[in-house]
C-alpha cells in the first residue's frame, strides 16, 4: 500500500488488489449502516421518480394508441417540460445529499484516513476507496430506486389502465436523445448507469479533501 524504504531507496509500490480495496468499502459501509443507507437513499428516490415518470409517459402513450416513439405529452409541452425538470431537480437534490453525506464520512473517519497514510497509504488509494464506497452505494441506490419506481408505477397505472397496458410498455420509447428514440429497458438501465455515475461524482471532492489530510493532523483530530 505505501512505499518501502531500504538503504534509503525506494522500493516498488505495495498495492492492495480491487478485491481487497472491495472488501474494506464492505466493511465501512457494514459498520456505518445507517450513514449508508441515507446516503443511498438520496439516489434511491431520484432514479425511482425517474422510472416512475417513464412508465407514466409509456402507459400514457399505449393507453392513447400512439405511436411507440411519440410521446403523448407532446400535446402539451408544458406537462412534459414539468416532468423533465422535476426530475433534474431530484437528482440534482440526490447529488448534493450524497456530497455532505460523505463530506460527514471524511469528518468521521480522520483517525481512520490520518493511519492508513501513516502507514504508507498513497492518496490515489485514499480516493480509490472513497470512490468505490460512493459507487457501491450508488449502484444498491440505483437498482433498489429502479425496481421501486417500476414497481409503484406498474401498481398505479395497472390499476388505473388495466394491467395489460403496462404490459405493453416494454415496446416504448418513454426517452428521446437527439431525435432517436430509447428503449424503455435501455432507458431503465441508463437511469441506473446514471444514478451510479452521480453518486461517484458527488464523492470526487470529499474524496480528495481526505487525500489532502496531513496524516499527523488527522491523528490529533478529536470528533
Amino acid at each position: 500500500m505505501g512505499a518501502i524504504v531500504e538503504r534509503g531507496k525506494f522500493q516498488r509500490q505495495i498495492k492492495l488488489p480491487l478485491s481487497q480495496s472491495l472488501r474494506m468499502c464492505r466493511n465501512s459501509i457494514t459498520i456505518r449502516l445507517g450513514r449508508s443507507a441515507v446516503t443511498a437513499s438520496g439516489i434511491f428516490l431520484g432514479v425511482a421518480f425517474l422510472c416512475y415518470v417513464m412508465v407514466s409517459v409509456s402507459a400514457i402513450a399505449v393507453q392513447e394508441r400512439q405511436e411507440a416513439a411519440k410521446f403523448v405529452v407532446d400535446k402539451d409541452p408544458s406537462v412534459q417540460a414539468r416532468a423533465i425538470w422535476l426530475v433534474i431537480m431530484s437528482l440534482l437534490v440526490a447529488t448534493l445529499g450524497i456530497v455532505n453525506a460523505m463530506l460527514m464520512a471524511v469528518t468521521e473517519r480522520y483517525k481512520e484516513i490520518g493511519t492508513m497514510k501513516c502507514l504508507g497509504a498513497l492518496n490515489s488509494f485514499i480516493v480509490r476507496l472513497f470512490l468505490l464506497e460512493s459507487g457501491l452505494l450508488g449502484l444498491a441506490g440505483s437498482v433498489g430506486g429502479a425496481v421501486a419506481g417500476l414497481g409503484v408505477a406498474a401498481l398505479v397505472y395497472g390499476a388505473k389502465f388495466g394491467f395489460a397496458t403496462v404490459a405493453a410498455i416494454g415496446a416504448t420509447a418513454p426517452l428521446h436523445v437527439s431525435g432517436h428514440p430509447i428503449g424503455f429497458w435501455w432507458a431503465t438501465l441508463g437511469a441506473v448507469v446514471l444514478g451510479t455515475a452521480l453518486a461517484v461524482v458527488a464523492a470526487l471532492y470529499p474524496a480528495w479533501l481526505a487525500a489532502k489530510m496531513q496524516p499527523a493532523a488527522a491523528l490529533r483530530s478529536e470528533i
